[in-house]
């Protein structure tokens, strides 16, 4: 019964200790900081932090072509930060109801080019008449 009570006060010690608040980093300081947003929904904003983050982005109002559809915001923006390996990335990126979100940047992966035999294949079917493409 002593060696339980002993395991206990042990283990209930070493989760206080685990749960004891650790060291926070510093906060990092906003250098710059703008917002606006319009009563259309309309709007923009930018910042830069002082470990070299720098975010912008800009939203429009795309008014309704038809009844049947709605008012939407295209966005446009870009960030831009330092890797851990030291390489400045940024990211430029476009979102609309059309297309999606589109990002763009050299860090992001491209799929492999297609083989000349497989864009020969697809090429070929794509010149079938619909009703024979099945």
């Amino acid at each position: 019964m002593k060696n339980f009570v002993l395991c206990l006060v042990a283990t209930a010690l070493m989760c206080l200790v685990e749960a004891a608040p650790q060291r926070a980093e510093e906060p990092i300081a906003i250098i710059s900081q703008e917002s606006n947003i319009e009563p259309d929904g309309s709007y923009n904003y930018a910042y830069e932090t002082a470990n070299g983050i720098k975010a912008e982005e800009t939203g429009t109002l795309k008014k309704a072509t038809s009844p049947d559809s709605s008012d939407v915001i295209i966005a446009r923006g870009s960030v831009s930060y330092t890797s851990p390996e030291g390489n400045l990335i940024t990211l430029n990126y476009s979102a609309d109801d059309e297309n999606g979100f589109q990002p763009q940047g050299d860090h992001l992966p491209t799929p492999p080019p297609i083989p000349p035999a497989i864009q020969k294949a697809l090429d070929y079917l794509l010149s079938l008449p619909p009703a024979k493409r099945r």
